[in-house]
């Protein structure tokens, strides 16, 4: 083989191995472009799916709604289910074996419970919210080779954030208050039931804002309740008159016991607003109850007497 054959064969293999060279790192860009793809996907999906904007407003929403709830203590037999509505044919001797100082003592507790729950619901969904969006800012912000550098601290970050969602929707509920002492008193003879003591919420009472209207001395107010409620309730409502201008007029206020939705008041004064307010009467299982909802209505005037009179006129 001749000297200019040798180059030429030289060439050829240099040629060769480059090529190969290029198309296994070529190969291997294509690989490691793959797995940022398949991994930079993944975080999307948790964030449009367990993680969204739509979720988390709505988890907010539910928030705010649970913090106007009436929070209530039922004593239940062990065998029966939070919800059951077979419990509201318990004999009322339940109670009677109930020790009144220490149901007051695990009505305290009940009360204690709910506020941490609130805000525990709170402080969860905030750090849900901060972790989206440092997940937005990872995939913002970094680039394919810095991304799977850290993917170890991104898919630690995602399982944090799904045991917190986990936490989150666990606690939405309101369970069992956790008893450390024994509620029934020594009853001698008689065979202590097996009773457990759990929360249950009733929904927000709140005025119908179309149906409330006020006339020239009178009002006629609405409430309803967000979800079907199946027993009557008592409420409370209260009225009061803004701005008095009079000792007279300070004692335009008052407190009524009402059993139904609605309720008309009488007597007030024309021209003028007065403030509403109502909420369930309290009762003996109650433990927690923040919310009172309020609307202000402004009494009509009477019609001018010279604009009457020319009304009248044929």
């Amino acid at each position: 083989m001749s000297f200019g054959t040798m180059d030429v064969y030289l060439n050829e293999i240099e040629n060769n191995l480059q090529s190969i060279l290029y198309n296994k790192e070529e190969d291997q860009e294509n690989e490691t472009w793959k797995m940022y793809m398949e991994r930079k996907n993944i975080v999307l999906e948790f964030l449009h799916s367990d993680l969204s904007l739509h979720l988390l407003k709505r988890h907010h929403k539910r928030i705010e709604l649970l913090k106007k709830c009436s929070y209530y203590i039922e004593i239940l037999p062990k065998h029966l289910a939070l919800g059951d509505q077979n419990h509201l044919m318990l004999p009322t001797t339940m109670f009677q074996l109930v020790d009144p100082w220490r149901f007051q003592r695990m009505k305290k507790l009940g009360t204690v419970q709910t506020k941490i729950q609130l805000l525990l619901l709170t402080d969860l969904l905030e750090q849900l919210e901060q972790g989206r969006e440092e997940l937005v800012h990872f995939l913002e912000t970094y680039d394919m080779v810095t991304f799977l550098a850290r993917w170890d601290l991104v898919k630690q970050k995602l399982s944090n954030l799904s045991e917190l969602m986990d936490n989150f929707l666990a606690m939405l509920v309101p369970g069992r208050l956790y008893v450390k002492h024994r509620l029934v008193s020594d009853v001698g003879a008689t065979k202590i039931p097996h009773i457990r003591l759990v929360l249950s919420t009733k929904m927000p009472v709140m005025f119908d804002r179309k149906e409330s209207v006020a006339h020239e001395d009178w009002v006629s107010l609405k409430w309803f309740i967000t979800s079907q409620q199946s027993q009557p309730e008592q409420y409370e409502l209260r009225f009061k008159l803004l701005e008095p201008q009079t000792q007279q007029e300070r004692i335009q206020c008052g407190i009524m016991p009402v059993t139904s939705n609605m309720c008309e008041i009488r007597n007030l004064l024309s021209d003028r607003s007065y403030r509403f307010t109502v909420k369930r009467a309290e009762t003996y299982t109650l433990v927690y109850e923040q919310w009172r909802d309020t609307i202000t209505l402004e009494t009509k005037p009477y019609p001018d007497e010279g604009m009457e009179s020319t009304m009248c006129e044929p």
